[in-house]
Parts: structure tokens; sequence; C-alpha cells
């Protein structure tokens, strides 16, 4: 035994990097919404990248260690009181048998992962561990006990590009051309979009002008993470990592794989806006976003302070 759930917190559940081989038969790719912070909080602990955690939404869990562990909560700026005196979020930390870890709210961003030294275990299907159900109150976290001394990176998550991210502002997402980009008479990038409270894993709906399009029907068609789909009231809806695999709603764009992770920290009220880039400069935005990945992972590798695992 490990962690005791006291509270879960808001959608707390275990990801890994999800079932992205799956998706032919209509299984969404699931695991973290946030895969950059997943993979620095991991690397904190001393883990792959894609090890199981626990990400929660807005508001984190309360947990209570059975045995000691060596932990790190990675992403959004959450409240991280232990026994309740603060821990700064990016910094590890050794829970004691009868600790209590509580993760509180966020002023910015909205999601943040609990990573655990050796990983938090869970039944295996298709070949990942991400939970298909929340946690609830007295579930057990299980992971192998271990200890550590503090380190961390100096912030509580990875910068975005353009103004996004855990700040303030409007987030602005760099997106191609859709398949049915020409459906629409114009306006789409011409404004800042709020998002609804309707935002969630599967996709975030945003407030705004609706726009018009030509009539007619579109055909059900494959559609991916990242894909904006307008829906009947002519309002976007970006799809998250729990997205559907098929839709019939025209597709008016498709953001860019360096901005995905993005989409997983969009809170209710945060303002929106599109930016046209072409295939070159979502290629290069790519390459960027996947070296500073690897750039603080090799840092924190090169460190050679890994946690004590047992």
């Amino acid at each position: 035994m490990s962690l005791r759930v006291v509270h879960p917190g808001l959608f707390s559940l275990l990801v890994d990097a999800g079932r992205p081989g799956w998706r032919a038969l209509g299984v969404p790719v699931g695991g973290a919404a946030d895969r950059a912070a997943l993979a620095v909080g991991n690397a904190l602990v001393g883990n792959p990248p894609d090890a199981p955690a626990v990400e929660f939404t807005l508001a984190g869990p309360t947990l209570e260690a059975e045995h000691r562990t060596c932990g790190a909560v990675f992403g959004a700026p959450f409240a991280v009181p232990l026994n309740g005196r603060p821990v700064p979020a990016g910094t590890t930390f050794t829970l004691a048998p009868g600790d209590i870890l509580k993760v509180g709210g966020t002023p910015s961003g909205a999601r943040g992962y609990l990573c655990a030294a050796g990983g938090f275990d869970g039944p295996l299907i298709l070949g990942s561990r991400s939970g298909l159900d929340p946690l609830k109150a007295g579930d057990v976290l299980q992971c192998p006990p271990s200890r550590c001394q503090p380190r961390g990176v100096g912030f509580v998550s990875l910068p975005f590009p353009r103004g996004g991210g855990a700040g303030g502002g409007v987030h602005q997402f760099r997106v191609l051309d859709g398949p049915q980009h020409d459906w629409f008479s114009g306006g789409f990038f011409e404004q800042d979009y709020t998002v609804t409270p309707a935002a969630n894993r599967m996709g975030v709906r945003l407030a705004g002008t609706p726009l018009t399009r030509w009539p007619g029907e579109l055909a059900s068609e494959a559609v991916a993470p990242g894909a904006v789909q307008i829906t009947n009231d002519g309002l976007p809806v970006v799809l998250g990592v729990d997205g559907q695999t098929i839709g019939g709603y025209p597709k008016v764009a498709h953001v860019v794989r360096a901005d995905l992770d993005l989409v997983g920290q969009l809170r209710p009220g945060d303002r929106v806006r599109f930016i046209r880039v072409t295939p070159d400069e979502a290629e290069a935005a790519a390459r960027d976003r996947s070296a500073l990945v690897r750039h603080w992972l090799a840092r924190l590798r090169a460190a050679d302070r890994a946690p004590a695992v047992g």
C-alpha cells in the first residue's frame, strides 16, 4: 500500500502516455492532458517520462501516506501543503507514514501531476495504465517505498509560446487550416474567444461571435486531439486527449502539435486567439517544443540525484 485517497479533488485520475495505437477501433488517445508536465514531473523523481502519475483539475486531492514516498507536483501552480506547511511546486518531497499531502487550487492553468518515485500501479488496459474513472475517497494508490532529497527546477510549469500557459492575457494557439476551413466566411482569426465552463478532457467549448458557413452536411470523418470543430451554433470546440475519434462537425483549423499541451491547461474564463501558421512553421514549432522538454529532462538526469527506491 502507498497513498490513501482522503479526498479525491476534481477529476483526479491515473494517467500515462495513453493509448495512441487504438484510435482505429474508436478508442481515444487519453493519457495526460499536458504531456510535457507529466514528463518533467516524472523526471524530478527519477521516473521515465510516461510513468503513471495522478492528474488533477483545478483542485487537487488530499492523500495520506502509508509508507515513505518520494513525490513531486508539477504542472499548473497548485498550492501543495504537506502537513499544513507549503511545499514549492516543482520541488521534490518525501512523505513519511501518516503524512498528509493536500493539493489545493491554482490561480492559473488547470491541471497538475503528482508523480511518485517508481510510478503508480494500476490495471494495464490496451497497453496503458491510464484510468477510465476518477479517483474516489478510500482508494489506495500503489507505488514502491522511496525517499529523496529536495530538488527542483526553479519554476512550476514549462513556458508556452506567444503569451500562453499559466500566466495572464490571451492564449495564442498556432493552427493549420482545417479540411473545411473554406466553409466559413471569416472571423475565426479576427477575434478573441472565451473558454466556457463546458471544458473538460474531451474538448474545450469557446464563446465568441458565431461564424457563418455555407449550408450543407458533412459525413462523419476522422478527428484527433487539437481539431477545432465548429458546431451548429457557429462556435468552436477544441478537441482534447479524450476527444472522440470521428465527428460530423466541420473543422476550421487544427492546433499544432507544439501547442497541444496548452489545450489541457485552459480553464473557464481564459481568452484564446488562433494564429494561422504554415506546415513548415508547425514542424519547426514542434521541434522547438520537443527540444525544450528534452533539455529539462537531460538536466534532471545529469543532476544524478535520483530518488532511492526501497
